[in-house]
């Protein structure tokens, strides 16, 4: 029996303001995409946080979520920092010489 994986969920807990929760995988990566651009297109902010501490299980395809969802930002004209980014993530983005950028953000 094959069990689809729950998509990151996002919590909004102040204007612009977002928690992370579940995996971040292959398996996840596009319902955690689209989550997300639904999820920061309703902010009433330009300035989003993301706490990533509830972040369960990450890969490759979910450190490209949270790279996509960087672009989307900056192209918006908004700003998006990261916080408490998995060791997962921070480990393939220090190999794809990415680390800084998820760390600063945009």
């Amino acid at each position: 029996m094959v069990v689809a994986a729950a998509a990151v969920e996002l919590q909004e807990s102040s204007p612009g303001k977002f928690a992370a929760r579940g995996q971040l995988t292959f398996a996840t990566a596009r319902r955690a995409r689209e989550s997300g651009l639904t999820a920061f297109g309703d902010a009433g902010s330009r300035e989003l946080e993301v706490d990533c501490t509830g972040i369960t299980s990450s890969d490759s395809a979910g450190m490209a979520v949270l790279l996509d969802w960087l672009a989307i930002a900056k192209r918006a004209g908004r700003s998006m920092h990261f916080g408490g980014l998995p060791e997962q993530v921070q480990a393939l983005a220090r190999i794809s010489d990415v680390l800084e950028l998820l760390e600063k953000g945009v």
